[in-house]
């Protein structure tokens, strides 16, 4: 089975407190775009293997695993054992999504290996099953299993549905820089009087007046690591014409939203002849598609 699944990006992204185990609480909303890997899964006798095909650039960033420290490895590892099954599979990913950007590279991949092992086992979990076997993998992997757009609040696992914000350009694009989940939370905590996102706001306007969403994107993180590519890149799309250009997740990857494709393609352009990734995508409604 071949599934083409897709990237997501933090529209807005807050930190609202800590749990004793050290955990943070987040609000946020959720949204899948069209930057995906493709992932191939096939059934075998018993064993698990993985194999990945990583351009140069991602390889540079942050090296991925191609082994049983993989999170798609280990979500197949946990599909077998929780639905008592003695076959193996074959797992191929051709990563097209920056790793360590907060793009959900990795968790999506974890998303769709549950997906395509549910599918070629005829095990028939719903996507409420699916979504409390992915959470034990990571906090992101139920969004990434059910895609669109969504509230989320908790550590990432509670998920709100909201009305799809599909169809809008972006570009995306990511430097060399970048900062380790664990220490861009360390930052967060070390924060004084910090700026929060208007993550209410945003979620009304998705309901009630979407093509102003834009005004109400904001990332706590962007006070909390200071990259100096991330504000490179935000100036840049800016001045390319972007409506609104923010950081996803922990950082380090950035998108601008942007009215023109004739004017996103211009942007993505000048990024890349400076050396960055940078790709023209637009918003989706499904976390992933057959290929």
């Amino acid at each position: 089975m071949k599934i083409r699944t897709a990237a997501k990006i933090n529209l807005a992204l807050d930190v609202t407190g800590r749990l004793p185990d050290g955990y943070h609480l987040i609000e946020s909303v959720f949204q899948s775009v069209g930057l995906y890997d493709d992932i191939t899964v096939e059934l075998t006798d018993n064993g698990i293997s993985v194999s990945c095909d990583v351009p140069e650039m991602f390889a540079q960033a942050d090296p991925i695993p191609c082994d049983e420290r993989n999170i798609a490895f280990k979500a197949a590892k946990l599909f077998f054992e929780e639905n008592d099954l003695s076959c193996g599979c074959s797992i191929h990913i051709v990563k097209g999504i920056p790793s360590q950007a907060g793009m959900g590279g990795g968790s999506t991949d974890a998303a769709a290996v549950l997906h395509c092992l549910n599918v070629l086992t005829d095990s028939g979990l719903t996507l409420e099953e699916l979504s409390v076997m992915g959470k034990k993998l990571g906090a992101d992997v139920p969004f990434c299993l059910a895609g669109g757009t969504a509230y989320v609040e908790g550590i990432g696992e509670k998920l709100v549905k909201l009305p799809d914000y599909d169809k809008r350009i972006l570009v995306i694009a990511k430097g060399t820089q970048g900062v380790s989940t664990g220490e861009a939370y360390a930052r967060i905590d070390a924060l004084v009087s910090p700026v929060h996102p208007q993550t209410g706001k945003l979620v009304d306007s998705l309901k009630s007046a979407p093509d102003t969403a834009y005004m109400y994107f904001g990332n706590l993180f962007e006070q909390a690591v200071q990259l100096e590519e991330v504000d490179m890149l935000k100036s840049a799309m800016l001045n390319k014409g972007a409506l609104k250009a923010n950081m996803t997740g922990s950082g380090s990857a950035v998108f601008g939203l942007f009215d023109s494709r004739e004017a996103a393609d211009i942007c993505a352009l000048k990024l890349r002849d400076n050396g960055y990734f940078a790709q023209v995508c637009e918003t989706v409604s499904k976390a992933y598609t057959l290929i």
